[in-house]
C-alpha cells in the first residue's frame, strides 16, 4: 500500500473530525440550522479532491461523486454538504485501504512493464541473453524506484533501494536476496560478461521479476 497516500487519508479524516467538532446550532427566522467552520471546510474540500484525484483518478466514481456531492442544494447548510462528501471520502478511504483502487499511472506502468518483459523474453528466445537481462533489469530497477517514491524512500542504486525497502518492512529478507541475485545477473550482462550466467538464469530472472511485479506493483 502506498504509505504516503494512506497517511494522507488518515490526516484528512482527522481534519474532517475536527471540522465536525466546530458544529454549532444557529436559530434563525426559518428555524434552526447546523453550521461548521466554513474556512476549514473549504480548505479540506480542496485537499480531499486533490487526494482523490491522486489515489482514485479524475474519472473515478469516488471523485465524480465528491464533486457532485459538494454542490449546494436548496436551503442546505455547509454541514449538510459536509455529511454527504464526508461519506464519499470515507468510502474512498475504505476502498483504498482494502486495495480496491488502482490509478491510471499504475495501469499504464503495468502495460509498459509487460511490454518490456515480453521484449526481454523475445530477445532471449533469439539468443540475445545479454540484451534480455539488461532490459529485464531495467524493469526491476524502475519498479523499485516507483515503490520507493510511493513510500517516501530516496532513490539510489538498485542495491541501495533494495536494502532500504527491505529495512522498511515493505518486503522480506528472502525477497531482498532474490532481488540481489537478479541484480548480479543484470550487472554481469551490462558489463558484457555472458560467461557468468546462463540462458536459464535469465529465463528465471524474467519469471521472478514478473512474480515480483504481481506481488508488489498490483
Amino acid at each position: 500500500m502506498n504509505k504516503k497516500l494512506a497517511q494522507r487519508f488518515n490526516e484528512l479524516q482527522d481534519q474532517l473530525d475536527t471540522i465536525e467538532g466546530t458544529k454549532k446550532t444557529v436559530n434563525g427566522a426559518y428555524g434552526s440550522t447546523e453550521t461548521i467552520d466554513t474556512e476549514l471546510f473549504t480548505s479540506w474540500k480542496v485537499k480531499a479532491k486533490n487526494l482523490l484525484v491522486t489515489a482514485c483518478g479524475e474519472n473515478s466514481q469516488h471523485f465524480i461523486a465528491f464533486v457532485e456531492g459538494e454542490k449546494r442544494r436548496t436551503m442546505e447548510s455547509d454541514y449538510g454538504i459536509k455529511k454527504r462528501v464526508g461519506a464519499i471520502f470515507g468510502a474512498a478511504k475504505e476502498d483504498f485501504e482494502g486495495g480496491y483502487l488502482i490509478s491510471l499511472k499504475q495501469l499504464v506502468q503495468a502495460e509498459v512493464f509487460e511490454s518490456e518483459l515480453e521484449q526481454a523474453q523475445e530477445l532471449l528466445n533469439s539468443g540475445y541473453k545479454l540484451a534480455s537481462a539488461v532490459i529485464a533489469g531495467v524493469v526491476l530497477e524502475t519498479a523499485l524506484r516507483d515503490i520507493c517514491t510511493d513510500n517516501g524512500i530516496s532513490h539510489g542504486k538498485l542495491d541501495t533501494m533494495n536494502s532500504q525497502l527491505a529495512k522498511s518492512g515493505l518486503y522480506s529478507k528472502l525477497q531482498q536476496k532474490q532481488i540481489t541475485a537478479i541484480a548480479d545477473i543484470r550487472n554481469s550482462a551490462a558489463h558484457g560478461k555472458p560467461e557468468l550466467f546462463s540462458e536459464q538464469d535469465v529465463r528465471n530472472m524474467i519469471r521472478d521479476i514478473e512474480s515480483f511485479l504481481l506481488s508488489y506493483m498490483a
